[in-house]
């Protein structure tokens, strides 16, 4: 079936499809988003820090032009399944925009860091920062797989990243003790660390959502939560 102007009309099935791809896209650019800013903290960039700030504008606009489409999707009048679609199109777009704007703000403190001597810390912050980014990758392979059971699992392995985040918190919180010096670099690495931790939230509110697209309202097992950041204390 053609228009009037000779284009084809794709159904809505193939639609669908390229909106997978383009939110799967999104979120692969955050996770280099991510990974770009692990690395300047390790080397000390500042000049690639601030490139990679100023490139958090082309994921929020990726969010934008998304949402346009899937508003435009939801005007066919879908059925039970393409809402829920519909709703995972809106949904995990926001999670992955949020993951930019952590990485960027990664990005935007190891700017600060660098006015302090090399911390001994970065090590841990940048192991904690590749779990995220890998359970950011499986939630986006478990979207454009349809694959529930490695949604959950991603879902599960959260708590390897709590407890990654809280051990990283306790090293930190010590060392701020041991010297006042150490309380200003410390604290940057305290909040990128938890900026990390919170990429980890999003990625398992995408698994989650994929979980819904797949499942509609079948209830989800219990999820073990290990930040333990909140009742920390340092004696």
């Amino acid at each position: 079936m053609t228009t009037q102007h000779g284009h084809i009309v794709k159904s809505y099935d193939e639609e669908q499809r390229q909106l997978v791809e383009e939110i799967v896209h999104m979120g692969q650019t955050a996770v280099a988003q991510l990974e770009a800013a692990l690395d300047v903290v390790e080397r000390r960039d500042d000049n690639a820090a601030r490139r990679i700030v100023a490139n958090d504008e082309s994921i929020d606009e990726a969010e934008r032009r998304i949402s346009h489409d899937v508003m435009l999707l939801a005007l066919r009048g879908p059925m039970a399944r393409d809402l829920r679609e519909i709703l995972a199109g809106l949904r995990i777009p926001a999670d992955i925009e949020r993951i930019g704007d952590y990485a960027a703000n990664v990005a935007k403190r190891s700017i600060a860091l660098n006015a302090a001597p090399p911390m001994p810390h970065v090590s841990g912050l940048r192991a904690l920062g590749l779990l995220a980014a890998g359970q950011v990758r499986q939630a986006l392979r478990a979207y454009s797989d349809g694959d529930g059971e490695l949604a959950l699992q991603v879902r599960e392995n959260d708590a390897r990243l709590d407890q990654q985040h809280t051990a990283l918190f306790r090293e930190l919180l010590t060392y701020m003790m041991e010297d006042p010096r150490n309380i200003t670099p410390c604290t940057h690495l305290l909040f990128m660390a938890k900026n990390l931790e919170r990429i980890g939230d999003h990625a398992t509110n995408i698994a989650e959502n994929v979980w819904f697209l797949l499942h509609g309202d079948q209830a989800l097992p219990p999820r073990d939560k290990r930040d333990e950041t909140s009742t920390t204390s340092v004696t």
